[in-house]
């Protein structure tokens, strides 16, 4: 999965992106309110981490202007503003859910996993499908009930196509989860971690859609 990280605040930012790429999250950090617009606009997130107070353009004016455009990506605001009326401003403005600071970092994950649930369409916290396990809280991976060693870019070639049975994810969009800015991409970085998960998980899990990219399929 991939995330917007949105914070001016350099000890915070390192902190949480840290944390983040520890959890296998590809992970883009900006920390003014324009570059988050720009990046917002020529790339495709999975969540935005959204700071309010940022420098440049204020981030209620940046998750404004996402919902104008008819973005739905979650939005985690995280800012300080405690005030009851600010965080109904922030949920009316379009906001998913609403984090203080100084905030848990564990919380922060929960919240996180909460609503990539939510945009999937899911309530239940594990991915199971077709006999094969995804718990994103403890990044453990079953296959019919046994433990199965997943690197990290192979569960993020995983999660977000067990989590949509049946959605074609193109091999773009795939590498898209797997590296933020600052990653180098491998040309066929997707189809080897594809081989991979084929390898332990079963070649039917995973279909080759001709020409589209790839699916899981709904049964």
């Amino acid at each position: 999965m991939r995330l917007l990280l949105v914070e001016d605040d350099t000890m915070i930012g390192e902190a949480v992106l840290d944390l983040l790429r520890a959890e296998h999250y590809a992970v883009d950090w900006v920390k003014d309110g324009e570059m988050a617009e720009t990046a917002l606009r020529t790339q495709t997130y999975d969540l935005v981490l959204l700071d309010l107070g940022l420098p440049r353009r204020d981030g209620l004016e940046v998750l404004r202007g996402m919902r104008a455009r008819k973005d739905r990506t979650p939005v985690l605001i995280t800012t300080a503003r405690d005030a009851v009326a600010q965080r109904i401003e922030g949920l009316d403005a379009g906001a998913d859910d609403y984090l203080l600071k100084p905030y848990d970092l564990d919380e922060m994950l929960a919240r996180i996993r909460a609503l990539l649930r939510r945009a999937a369409g899911r309530a239940e916290p594990v991915y199971e499908h077709l006999g094969v396990a995804l718990d994103p809280a403890t990044r453990e991976a079953t296959v019919g009930g046994q433990p199965v060693v997943l690197s990290a870019r192979e569960w993020a070639v995983l999660e977000p196509l067990i989590a949509r049975p049946g959605m074609v994810l193109s091999r773009t969009q795939l590498e898209e989860k797997l590296y933020g800015w600052k990653d180098g991409v491998s040309s066929n970085a997707v189809e080897v971690y594809i081989h991979g998960l084929r390898k332990k998980l079963g070649a039917e899990l995973i279909l080759n859609v001709r020409g589209l990219g790839y699916m899981v399929p709904k049964a």
